[in-house]
């Protein structure tokens, strides 16, 4: 029997991961030796001994006379192995490569190297100093001489400053450190993205800031966090709370009690505009030890934080999907906030859901896993149906304030009246009222940009991308342009196919309503934030912090700003069309469409004055736009699961998408055609599956690269994987496929 043999990468920091090395597994440590291991190997001519990482295990290697593993670090960073360990689990749940895995769970490129403080320490005593001092001068060692008079007098002084001030050279430095007259010693100071930014003085959101006293409700799910804890029941904790029920402040007590235990917490929220209003609830308690991780960080910046984490410097680590990374070395908790947010879903591949990733990490750490959201998704809120998740309850709001009002307005019948906007009459009057009274109204539009697409209002035709399968959509300064490839085009005012001049958008943006409110309401002041108005690294923040102090009355915005913000003088929020997300072409559009809305109405009188909600729709009969008016989730999960189960969609049933794309064509549906056909032959045993496609997607080409989708349906979710590792195997090895960039996703969301 031979040996088996491991594949090792030896630097988990350096951007070609995919950099493996074959080492042969000897029979006494076999046993010990898993994915994820810390291994110490012999590298390189000189066969030095340097630390690598098992990220596979196999019996037959492409080379010959392997070296062999020397043995187990033991010293290694238990969160190194565990990350390793976790990007293994992501390829096999997931699909895609190990390095696509390993650049996931290790995305930062570079290793935290913040700020080197650099000083000049004087190593013997001032008496022995000035001896030598004396002989310096008599020796004519005149810039030794002065140098050592800078030590007496300050025995350490930062290193710029004694060779520019005292105006001497590194040579001199270290002519004394030859000598033992003086050390150099470095320590790295770490970039912390929340410095001046995150305390009470300079945080409008941290001068609010109000502890409550517990509620029972509160009191109750801490208790069920405690039990979960001393029991070791590692069952997830879901808790469904109403906005405005105090999720945040039991958040915060169990990273208290998480990190008085001397361990660490993750927390994960959905949106970069959340970060700063989020993090200052946890700033107060923890300072310094609470750090930030998102997209807008710079590379180095990134890496600076992972690095803190990596040393221990900070117990609580706060941001979207790849926070989940942080490599603590004692992680106790992981909580995901808003779990219902498509943000969790990664768009790249592998393309990985951070619930259930975040799951396999708490049984790999040990850690609580704790969830929360006011409108849970399906598959959350069904595991707690089952039992898999622990279900907690928080039906209150904080201090027993009343759920806003709602009212739905038909779109339909105000266009019968003549009112063309989508700022109806009710709306109209209902903000001038919060207006008058001094109060904050938030407009909510799940749109960008001046105007949607255009179209021809004689024949019909949709002004699209040449590149993409896209519909151009206009901007100020009359400019059409592909928000996937950047396609830019003056804007049309004849038809390009019957030459009508009846031709313009027919959607409406952020930055028209925005102009349209300036209009209607003079005297207020209006902020808008979307993608477009926050594109700079602060740009989220500079718009709530503006709004928070009251620099406007009204924000009109796209989703980020229903997403758990929390202004007291918000009293009013208007949804101006509900229906835009509700016929997306999707089948999660009617889940997604009550999240927004409930979501949207838990931003209306979160203070001490009571709150309104508007919903404007053209389908004000809608189960899903009605549920949501009622605030009613019980009722909307009922018929959705119900939809759901007739249809055979997620959660019911677990759906596997395969996406082909390629630049020609022809070779893209034939390739599609061939891959249906391979899983009709590696499925046919079974009735369990049903096999959808090849399709063209919504969008069936971008930037000159067709797609085809293959669907997959069974309700175990572990058959589908074992679909995909023979899908992957059949792509790999025809050669038909070297042109074809094939990816998997299981039960796609569409964000």
């Amino acid at each position: 029997m031979t040996d088996p043999v491991a594949q090792i990468i030896v630097d988990i920091t350096h951007n070609k991961l995919d950099q493996v090395y074959d080492y042969r597994v000897p029979e006494r440590l076999v046993d010990e030796v898993k994915v994820g291991s810390p291994v110490i190997i012999p590298f390189g001519r000189g066969n030095r001994e340097i630390t690598g990482f098992v990220v596979a295990l196999t019996d037959k290697s492409r080379f010959d006379n392997l070296k062999e593993i020397t043995d187990i670090d033991r010293s290694a960073r238990s969160a190194d192995q565990t990350l390793i360990s976790l990007a293994a689990w992501i390829r096999h749940a997931y699909g895609g490569t190990m390095n696509q895995a390993l650049k996931t769970v290790l995305p930062v490129k570079q290793k935290g190297t913040g700020k080197k403080l650099k000083t000049v320490r004087l190593a013997i005593d001032t008496r022995k100093a000035r001896e030598m001092l004396a002989q310096m001068i008599d020796s004519r060692q005149s810039a030794r001489a002065r140098a050592l008079a800078a030590l007496i007098e300050t025995p350490v002084i930062d290193y710029a400053l004694l060779t520019e001030k005292v105006h001497v050279s590194r040579a001199v430095v270290r002519a004394l450190e030859e000598r033992g007259i003086a050390v150099v010693d470095e320590d790295a100071r770490y970039r912390d993205p929340l410095a001046g930014k995150a305390d009470g003085e300079d945080n409008p959101y941290a001068r609010r800031q109000k502890i409550y006293e517990n509620t029972p409700e509160q009191q109750e799910v801490l208790a069920a966090f405690d039990r979960h804890i001393m029991q070791k029941d590692r069952r997830p904790i879901l808790i469904y709370g109403v906005t405005g029920s105090g999720k945040t402040q039991v958040y915060v007590e169990m990273i208290r009690r998480t990190v008085d235990a001397g361990k660490q917490a993750i927390v994960l929220i959905p949106e970069i505009a959340l970060t700063y209003q989020v993090v200052s609830y946890f700033y107060g308690l923890f300072g310094g030890r609470v750090s930030i991780l998102h997209s807008r960080l710079s590379t180095s910046e990134r890496a600076d934080q992972m690095q803190r984490a990596r040393d221990g410097q900070i117990d609580v680590m706060i941001g979207p999907r790849s926070a989940l990374f942080s490599p603590f070395e004692k992680l106790g908790l992981i909580i995901i906030d808003e779990e219902h947010e498509p943000a969790y879903k990664s768009g790249q591949v592998p393309h990985y859901h951070a619930r259930e990733t975040a799951e396999k990490l708490a049984e790999l750490t040990g850690a609580q896993l704790v969830i929360g959201s006011a409108t849970p998704s399906l598959e959350a809120f069904y595991r707690a149906r089952t039992g898999d998740y622990d279900l907690q309850l928080m039906q209150k709001r904080v201090e027993n304030r009343p759920l806003p009002t709602v009212t739905v307005l038909d779109l339909g019948r105000e266009r019968k009246r003549g009112n063309k906007s989508l700022i109806s009459d009710y709306l109209r009057d209902a903000i001038q009222a919060r207006i008058d009274r001094g109060e904050q109204v938030i407009l909510f539009l799940n749109r960008r940009g001046w105007s949607g697409f255009v179209t021809c209002r004689d024949c019909g035709h949709v002004v699209k991308c040449p590149h993409c399968d896209v519909a151009l959509s206009v901007h100020k300064g009359g400019k059409m342009i592909c928000h996937y490839c950047g396609y830019e085009t003056e804007e049309y005012h004849t038809c390009p196919e019957c030459g009508s001049n009846h031709i313009g958008g027919v959607a409406i943006g952020t930055q028209q309503i925005e102009d349209e409110l300036k209009i209607l309401f003079p005297d207020a002041g209006v902020l808008r934030m979307d993608a477009d108005a926050t594109r700079g690294k602060e740009g989220h923040g500079e718009v709530l912090s503006a709004f928070a102090d009251g620099h406007a009355q009204i924000l009109i915005g796209t989703q980020m700003i229903v997403k758990g913000h929390d202004f007291p003088l918000v009293t009013l929020v208007g949804v101006l069309m509900a229906d835009m997300s509700l016929y997306a072409g999707d089948y999660r559009s009617g889940e997604r469409t009550f999240e927004l809305l409930t979501q949207a109405a838990g931003r209306a009188g979160r203070g001490d004055r009571a709150g309104e909600v508007v919903i404007q729709t053209f389908s004000p009969e809608h189960y899903a736009i009605t549920h949501a008016a009622n605030q009613d989730y019980d009722s909307f999960y009922k018929d959705e699961i119900a939809f759901r189960t007739i249809l055979g969609y997620p959660p019911v049933c677990h759906l596997l998408a395969v996406c082909l794309s390629g630049k020609d064509e022809k070779h893209i549906e034939m390739a599609a055609d061939y891959l249906k056909q391979f899983a009709l032959k590696i499925t046919a045993k079974s009735d369990a599956f049903k096999i959808i496609g090849p399709s063209i997607p919504p969008i069936g080409k971008i930037k000159d690269v067709y797609r085809r989708m293959v669907y997959i349906k069974n309700k175990d979710y572990d058959e589908l994987i074992r679909i995909k590792d023979y899908l992957e195997q059949y792509v790999k090895i025809n050669k038909g496929y070297d042109k074809v960039y094939v990816q998997f996703d299981f039960d796609p969301v569409e964000s």
